[in-house]
């Protein structure tokens, strides 16, 4: 297991203050902010720590209230809206400074049998086939900039399968993009628990999702500086049990963007073609003044 991911797990790990309230930390980010995908996985390990362990979370909605400070730490406070007979309820509330910065609703579901049906796996490059982010950012970014992004992102091995924003500035493409991504080591032993991988994926999935946004309009993004942004609101269906140590295809589109909005949507496959997640973001994308 790599250091970072070490120090991703330990980021997750949250302390109990009292019974339905819970404190984390954060890591450096590229932006001068919390990270988005790290407060939505803390806000869903604080929610899963209130539910009986044979209730899986099958769903999530949140909001972005406010940027996060980096260098204080985060209050999260679990609401036990509903436990029924199949389905439990929580909403969390993280506070910076007396203030809510981020709103979360999850449900659970005990595990039963029922109807089962997919869509087919879009066609992708086999993950070893892509260039790792040290590889390939460099190609396309000021040495400082890759250096950061790869820090940044390097409790994750997430391989483009195409050329990202950044590295067609100027030229509008079709508003898809493809990642490959798992973590950068092996989960096993007592941190092997369904609830972790669910929260893992949560925090990759706020990486790159708007991605396809600035690809329809041949913007580079936050990396390049073109346009400012940040997420908005955030949702994600959990349809079938995955690992995030072993890869998952990303694959995301933008249906729209305007007032200074922009939407993507995605799917998360397993390898073997199983749909594990689906994921709907709209963030801000403004082009600077």
């Amino acid at each position: 297991m790599s250091t970072a991911l070490e120090s991703l797990l330990d980021l997750l790990d949250l302390e109990r203050i009292e019974e339905d309230i819970f404190r984390g930390v954060s890591r450096p980010a590229i932006v001068p902010r919390v990270f988005g995908g790290q407060v939505a996985a803390q806000a869903l390990v604080a929610a899963g720590r209130t539910v009986p362990d044979d209730r899986y979370a099958h769903s999530l909605h949140a909001y972005f209230l406010r940027p996060g400070d980096p260098g204080a730490p985060i209050v999260y406070t679990v609401d036990r809206i509903r436990d029924g007979r199949s389905f439990t309820t929580r909403r969390v509330v993280a506070v910076q400074h007396g203030q809510p910065i981020f709103h979360l609703s999850a449900s659970f579901q005990a595990y039963e049998e029922g109807l089962d049906h997919q869509e087919r796996m879009p066609a992708a490059p086999d993950p070893e086939s892509l260039p790792t982010a040290a590889e390939m950012l460099p190609r396309h970014l000021p040495a400082d900039v890759a250096d950061r992004l790869v820090k940044a992102r390097g409790a994750v091995d997430l391989r483009y399968a195409d050329v990202p924003p950044w590295g067609t500035v100027g030229q509008p493409r079709e508003p898809r993009s493809q990642v490959w991504f798992r973590t950068n080591g092996k989960l096993d032993g007592a941190i092997d628990e369904h609830l972790l991988h669910v929260c893992l994926a949560t925090y990759v999935s706020d990486m790159t999702l708007l991605d396809s946004v600035l690809l329809a309009h041949g913007r580079g993004g936050w990396a390049v500086g073109d346009v400012v942004g940040a997420s908005l609101d955030h949702a994600m269906w959990f349809h079938r049990p995955f690992r995030a140590d072993e890869w998952l295809l990303y694959d995301q589109e933008s249906p729209s963007a305007s007032g200074g909005r922009g939407l993507g949507q995605a799917r998360i496959w397993t390898r073997d073609g199983r749909l594990a997640v689906t994921v709907i973001q709209e963030g801000v994308v403004r082009v600077p003044r």
